[in-house]
């Protein structure tokens, strides 16, 4: 990993962590839990959100985690559909940032061709793009304790469901496991190129944009 990649991932996790942690934590509070606001996780601050190994393993390897966002479901006036909602606001958050971003990149890439610091600057964007979007998706995968299980387990009977969350830890051991192996790697692969690929769709007026700027100078 060069340097420059390095730099990238770390700005780009120190941005995205925070958001989509606080997201979590933002619309617990706003469907009545206030746990995760009492203890500061509504905060842009990494260290708020930050788990060392977790940290650190998705530095080097790619793969990783975060401190949890603590909830306390019983505030919720539905139980189930309130975790559900909490849950899909984090990869949301996380694509709506990769949206910004690469909207960000396609205005500024012109000037990444006169300027190093503009040219560091697009880098980190497409970079945090990406990044986003992996994050956003694996976040969706519809296994506990992933916030994509929240959602599907709404379909399942309230039994069957309160089971599933007592072994969502070993779950999510056996999930890092097949990530570590690379068994995932292709078929998640193939979701984030689809979200980059409409991302870039619906952001090619900031190109057209920045295209014309060029032009009239």
């Amino acid at each position: 990993m060069s340097a420059l990649e390095m730099a990238a991932r770390v700005i780009s996790l120190l941005i995205s962590i925070p958001v989509h942690e606080s997201a979590h934590a933002w619309v617990s509070y706003k469907l009545g839990d206030p746990t995760a606001k009492r203890l500061g996780r509504i905060s842009l601050n990494p260290m708020r959100h930050f788990d060392l190994m977790g940290s650190l393993s998705m530095l080097l390897f790619g793969i990783g985690w975060a401190k949890p966002v603590p909830v306390d479901p019983r505030y919720y006036h539905n139980k189930r559909l309130g975790m559900a909602i909490s849950s899909f606001a984090g990869p949301v958050s996380n694509i709506i940032l990769a949206y910004i971003s690469l909207a960000l990149f396609k205005l500024l890439l012109p000037l990444s061709l006169k300027s190093n610091l503009a040219y560091f600057a697009v880098y980190i964007l497409l970079y945090l793009c990406r990044i986003n979007i992996v994050l956003g998706v694996f976040n969706m995968i519809p296994i506990p304790p992933f916030d994509g299980s929240k959602i599907v387990m709404l379909l399942l009977p309230e039994k069957i469901y309160f089971k599933v969350l007592a072994y969502e830890r070993y779950i999510f051991l056996g999930v890092m496991l097949l990530l570590f192996t690379g068994v995932l790697s292709r078929p998640l692969s193939y979701v984030t190129n689809a979200v980059f690929n409409l991302l870039d769709i619906s952001t090619v007026f900031f190109g057209r944009v920045s295209f014309a700027m060029i032009w009239r100078s």
